[in-house]
């Protein structure tokens, strides 16, 4: 597509390069980061434009792209960019957050004539760099259509779940699915090697069947090598299963292993890793049995 002004708005270990991706299009792109020196460092590298606040980084942009922390980051950013924003742009939210404040900023954002999407992402620091994230949408089909080209610079796969809040609520069931998956394979590696096993050999053949999963392919290794400095983070994730947490309490869900998942998690922070790839769910167990 021809080249567009877009603005992208938090540049963390995911909006950095998902920014990139968008100038390497050929689009001419504003950026802005609370911590003015990592924006300072993109348009070294990448070109495009420095804004010093949201408002200055969407008042020309007709496409604007977000990725910042939590709910409260979410509303004063969004909120700040939404009163710059022409009407007839669309604002896309990478962030994960709530499908409660997607719906707010969705009915924000159409008082002013802009489209909102919120639009998590799946596939972690690796995706984002490689151009090979999962995004998963939600909001209205127009405001789809006019974002989904841009989206596709940096994803392998963009799906427009439904209405305002579809995105954030499809993001839940990714983190209950992963949360799970973790601690299975913590506990399996751990019973492997415990067995007198050759912790590596049992992953390579049970990876040949039903045992398989992503977090399998990509993070055995290093859980049995004990390397935990990469990839998403146990803060991170800890944010996410709240957010899964309190929308089971609203909708009538149970999700008695997300829960316990979750406190495993906590155990981890409190030895120190909150800065560590989730699959230190397995240091944890080696811990406690220590």
């Amino acid at each position: 597509m021809s080249g567009k002004k877009l603005a992208f708005l938090g540049l963390g270990v995911m909006g950095y390069p998902m920014a990139g991706h968008l100038a390497r299009a050929g689009h001419d792109v504003t950026v802005y980061n609370r911590t003015g020196a990592k924006a300072e460092q993109w348009v070294s590298q990448h070109g495009g434009h420095l804004a010093r606040t949201p408002e200055d980084a969407v008042a020309a942009a007709e496409v604007v792209m977000m990725c910042v922390g939590n709910d409260d980051d979410v509303r004063s950013v969004a909120g700040r960019a939404l009163t710059t924003m022409q009407a007839g742009t669309t604002l896309v939210d990478h962030t994960t957050a709530s499908a409660e404040v997607a719906r707010e900023m969705h009915a924000v954002a159409k008082k002013r004539s802009v489209g909102f999407l919120d639009a998590p992402v799946s596939g972690g620091q690796a995706g984002a760099a490689n151009g090979k994230l999962t995004i998963m949408v939600g909001g209205e089909a127009d405001d789809y259509a006019r974002a989904e080209p841009l989206l596709a610079h940096y994803a392998r796969a963009v799906t427009l779940m439904g209405g305002p809040g579809s995105g954030q609520l499809t993001k839940m069931v990714n983190q209950i699915c992963i949360a799970g998956l973790v601690q299975a394979l913590a506990e399996g590696i751990d019973f492997a090697t415990r067995s007198g096993l050759d912790a590596e050999r049992v992953i390579d053949v049970i990876s040949k069947g039903a045992a398989q999963s992503w977090q399998m392919e990509n993070r055995a290794k290093t859980m049995i090598a004990d390397k935990y400095d990469f990839g998403f983070a146990v803060d991170w994730m800890r944010k996410d299963l709240g957010i899964c947490l309190a929308e089971a309490r609203r909708n009538g869900t149970t999700l008695p292993v997300t829960a316990i998942v979750d406190q495993f998690y906590a155990r981890v922070q409190q030895m120190g890793g909150g800065r560590w790839d989730t699959s230190s769910l397995l240091r944890a167990l080696r811990a406690a049995k220590a």
